[in-house]
C-alpha cells in the first residue's frame, strides 16, 4: 500500500467502513476460546481474528500487552499476527501507547514504524505526556515512511480526568493543547483536504464540552474506543464527533471477541455492516446539508 497513512485510512473507511477489530488475547478470552495461556494460544487467537477481519474490516488493533506478557515468544507471535494482517491488506494499529524522550522514543518509532522491521505496523498509539515535542521525531518518521500515529488526547477512564482536563496558562485543557500541537504538525505536512497522519485517541463516551476539547483541522483519523461493550453505537458518531465523524475509526473488541472463534466471522460481518451503514448515513446527511 502506498501513500500517507491518513489517506490510506480514509481509503479504508471508504472501502470497507470504519470498523476496527481489536485483537486482545487476554486470559479470560483465551479460556473462553479453548486456547492455552501461552504465546501459541495468543498467536492462534490473533490469526483467527485476522482471518475473520480480512475483507470485512479495514483495521485491526492488536493490544500489545497481551502478547508481551508471554515474553519473547509472545512478541514473535505478535509479529506473525501483524504480518498476516498486513499481508491480507488490513491496516494494523499497534496499541502499544509508547511515550518517551530523545533516542528512546526514536528507537520505539524505528521498531514499530520502519518498513521491514519485525514489528512493523501501519500505525502506533503514542502518549504525549512527556510533551508533544518529545514525539516530534516519531511523527516525522511516520510521515517519512507513510505510517501513522494515534496520540492519546482524551480518554474515558476516570483516572485520566484530573490530568487531561487541567488547564494551562492560556486556559486550554491539556487535551486541547495536545490536539492543537499535533494538528500544527499535520498542517505542515498536508495540503487541501488531505487527512493528516497523526491522528488522535478520543473515547467515544467522552463529552467534548466537559473535556474542554473542540473540533480541529486539518482532519485526521480519530481512533475511538468505547463502541460496543462500553455503550457507544456507530450511529452515535455524528452526535459525539460532529463534523469530524467521517474520520472516526470505530474500535470494538469485547463486543466482537466474546462471540468466540466459531461465531466471529458472522459477528465481524454484522458489526462491519452496521458501522458502514452508519457511516453512509453520515455521508448522505452531510451532502444534504450542503445542498440546503
Amino acid at each position: 500500500m502506498t501513500g500517507s497513512f491518513g489517506q490510506r485510512a480514509r481509503a479504508g473507511i471508504d472501502r470497507l467502513g470504519p470498523l476496527c477489530v481489536g485483537i486482545d488475547p487476554h486470559a479470560g478470552l483465551l479460556d473462553d476460546w479453548g486456547l492455552p495461556q501461552s504465546a501459541a494460544g495468543a498467536r492462534d487467537f490473533g490469526l483467527r481474528v485476522v482471518e475473520a477481519a480480512a475483507g470485512r474490516a479495514a483495521f485491526v488493533k492488536p493490544q500489545v500487552s497481551f502478547f508481551e506478557r508471554h515474553g519473547s515468544a509472545g512478541l514473535a507471535a505478535l509479529e506473525d499476527v501483524m504480518g498476516a494482517a498486513r499481508a491480507a491488506g488490513i491496516l494494523v494499529i499497534a496499541d502499544a501507547k509508547r511515550g518517551d524522550i530523545g533516542s528512546t522514543m526514536d528507537a520505539y518509532a524505528e521498531a514499530w514504524l520502519t518498513p521491514g522491521s519485525p514489528l512493523e505496523a501501519d500505525a502506533l498509539t503514542i502518549s504525549p505526556y512527556l510533551g508533544v515535542g518529545a514525539l516530534g521525531g516519531t511523527i516525522e518518521l511516520a510521515y517519512r515512511h507513510g505510517k501513522g500515529v494515534f496520540v492519546l488526547a482524551t480518554t474515558s477512564n476516570p483516572e485520566a480526568t484530573g490530568l487531561q482536563r487541567s488547564t494551562d496558562a492560556d486556559g486550554r485543557t491539556v487535551s486541547q493543547r495536545v490536539i492543537d500541537e499535533v494538528s500544527a504538525i499535520n498542517a505542515a505536512h498536508t495540503d487541501g483536504d488531505e487527512w493528516g497522519s497523526a491522528g488522535f485517541v478520543v473515547g467515544a463516551t467522552v463529552d467534548w464540552s466537559e473535556a474542554g476539547i473542540a473540533p480541529f483541522a486539518p482532519l485526521a483519523p480519530i481512533l475511538a474506543p468505547g463502541f460496543g461493550h462500553q455503550g457507544a453505537r456507530p450511529e452515535d458518531a455524528p452526535r459525539i464527533f460532529g463534523d469530524l465523524a467521517p474520520a472516526v475509526i470505530v474500535s470494538e473488541s469485547r463486543s466482537i471477541l466474546s462471540a468466540g472463534s466459531g461465531m466471529i466471522d458472522s459477528v465481524v460481518e454484522d458489526h462491519a455492516l452496521a458501522a458502514r451503514a452508519a457511516g453512509e448515513r453520515r455521508g448522505s446527511e452531510g451532502q444534504e446539508q450542503e445542498r440546503q
